[in-house]
């Protein structure tokens, strides 16, 4: 698609960390590519998820004391994964690990800063993808660290109907905590993690927004004083997003210079309540300046 012209999204691909020598010989750094196909990021699993009880936690879940989840195959043994990780950071390459128990984040984090402390100081921009169910300690971390937090903000308004009774309510306070992620500093990405999740951007801003759960038992939000305002959820969505992949010169904001994408859409996201916001659709689609999508042609 790329080479015939084609090509109508911008993707920044992201291989396994199992494969860092071949990336690291063949010379690829992170945003090896073009405008529209780039590359340079390398993925792992620190364990699994929530809703499968293979979340990793400190502590045992609440309905079931006999668990704590498991530590992701990515992660042993830990010896090989941070032998990895600091070739894949030494070669220029981003690391972006799948994390969402509070003991697989903590994990990670010990991780990053052994990585950092191994390599220097400079720009890396390391990620933990979803970021779930941070413990206490490690919204600190995060920001000292300079971790970026690539979440999914669709997951507040389908696993809050059913992971307060999981992990229990102290648990439950910093699960999605994004707000509690920017006082602290911490660097918000915003994704769908489709197909999990529904690829329409404007239900994840209704979620950020709302936190209104699924099953309309919390109108107001779950974990209500965690909700951010349209704003920020934008930011997060664009800027935070073109960040998260070293591209913030380049996309992220309309100004002189940047990448030309942007939609046209039904309603003014700043001007209509949050609740409204899951109604707008996107009416046309420009990416480079050339319209890709009309949804009236």
């Amino acid at each position: 698609l790329r080479e015939e012209g084609r090509l109508t999204a911008r993707i920044y691909a992201v291989p396994w960390l199992a494969g860092v020598e071949d990336l690291a010989k063949l010379g690829i750094r992170h945003g090896f590519g073009d405008e529209y196909l780039r590359v340079g990021a390398l993925k792992s699993f620190a364990d699994g998820s929530a809703g499968s009880r293979t979340a990793y936690f400190l502590e045992p879940y609440s309905d079931n004391p006999d668990a704590r989840g498991l530590i992701g195959e990515d992660l042993q043994p830990l010896s090989l994964v941070r032998a990895r990780m600091q070739r894949a950071d030494a070669a220029g390459l981003q690391l972006c690990t799948h994390a969402i128990g509070d003991a697989a984040i903590s994990t990670v984090l010990d991780l990053y800063a052994e990585v950092a402390a191994a390599n220097g100081t400079r720009d890396r921009r390391l990620r933990i993808e979803h970021s779930q169910h941070l413990g206490a300690r490690d919204f600190d971390r995060f920001a000292r660290l300079g971790v970026i937090a690539s979440v999914q903000p669709y997951s507040v308004i389908d696993d809050g109907r059913w992971i307060g009774a999981r992990i229990g309510p102290d648990r439950a306070a910093r699960t999605y905590a994004f707000r509690t992620m920017l006082e602290h500093g911490v660097h918000l990405a915003f994704g769908t993690d489709w197909p999990v999740a529904p690829l329409d951007p404007m239900q994840t801003l209704y979620a950020a927004t709302t936190r209104a759960t699924l099953d309309g038992l919390n109108p107001k939000g779950w974990i209500s004083e965690q909700k951010l305002t349209i704003a920020e959820a934008l930011a997060a969505y664009t800027q935070g997003s073109a960040y998260a992949e070293f591209q913030d010169t380049a996309k992220g904001t309309l100004r002189p210079g940047a990448l030309a994408d942007f939609v046209l859409l039904s309603a003014d996201v700043l001007a209509i309540p949050p609740e409204q916001l899951r109604e707008v659709k996107v009416l046309k689609t420009w990416v480079g300046g050339r319209l890709v999508y009309d949804a009236v042609p």
